[in-house]
């Protein structure tokens, strides 16, 4: 798969990058951004079925540290405002080498937070927003939830399973989960962001997301100029795995403004 090199903190990091769907699309591509333990082998075949279905170009990559991507050390840690660094700084790093303009964003939970920060600071240079699951401020069962999968990644086999998607599993793991877990983070809240995102934006949850409450969505649906906040049933944090059609469907409908 191509890699493309970005300038990274004090140096560059190479990012796997995947296209996918047809080569031409009259609707502007669609940039896929992966959950906070994602790769691109971890959205499956969801994007590339989207696409095709729908005529719509599509680019999946991993971000630094993650999939075939360069791996984060693990002497360095994430801070707090991490998924800042993605939006503000590496999302448009690699939408610039790509000669990407003006994307949609469709993100998955960590994906959905970069999506609606990148939207806030540049309002101009996104067409919309599909989030699914994106965090706005952090819940206390966020916390038990993330307090869970570090339970899960040291006495299962989570650790392994992460190895078929990442060259680092365990550098991913810490990454992600040493973050959420730090006492800073629980201030971390983006709701001022909010009001600054001009874009349509379409916000999915399932009602039963093991990581968040429905006031992530309906947050969004109150601050957000153009927001619709989509809840759905039997639905837990990953809406496109748990209910793939409904998805699709309500995204492609959002996009194509039908």
């Amino acid at each position: 798969m191509p890699f493309v090199h970005i300038p990274w903190k004090d140096g560059s990091a190479s990012l796997d990058v995947q296209w996918i769907g047809p080569g031409q699309s009259p609707f502007p591509t669609v940039v896929f951004l992966h959950e906070g333990l994602g790769s691109i082998s971890m959205w499956r075949d969801f994007p590339q079925r989207f696409c095709e279905t729908h005529g719509l170009r599509g680019l999946v990559f991993s971000r630094y540290g993650y999939g075939q991507s360069t791996p984060r050390p693990l002497d360095a840690p994430l801070r707090p405002d991490y998924l800042h660094a993605q939006a503000h700084d590496a999302l448009p790093a690699l939408l610039s080498a790509l000669g990407v303009e003006k994307p949609w964003l469709f993100g998955h939970s960590d994906g959905g937070s970069i999506a609606l920060l990148y939207a806030a600071r540049f309002p101009q240079q996104v067409s919309g927003l599909v989030v699914m699951a994106p965090h706005i401020f952090v819940e206390d069962i966020t916390v038990a939830g993330i307090r869970q999968a570090r339970e899960a990644f040291l006495q299962t086999d989570l650790k392994a399973r992460l190895a078929r998607h990442h060259r680092d599993p365990e550098s991913v793991f810490r990454g992600w989960n040493d973050a959420w877990l730090d006492p800073a983070f629980r201030e971390w809240n983006i709701e001022a962001e909010l009001p600054k995102i001009a874009c349509p934006v379409l916000a999915i949850q399932g009602e039963g997301d093991e990581y968040g409450t429905l006031e992530q969505i309906y947050g969004i649906e109150r601050l957000a100029q153009q927001a619709k906040a989509l809840p759905l049933a039997d639905c837990g944090h990953s809406p496109h795995r748990d209910q793939p059609e409904a998805v699709m469907r309500a995204a492609a409908a959002w996009i194509k403004g039908d």
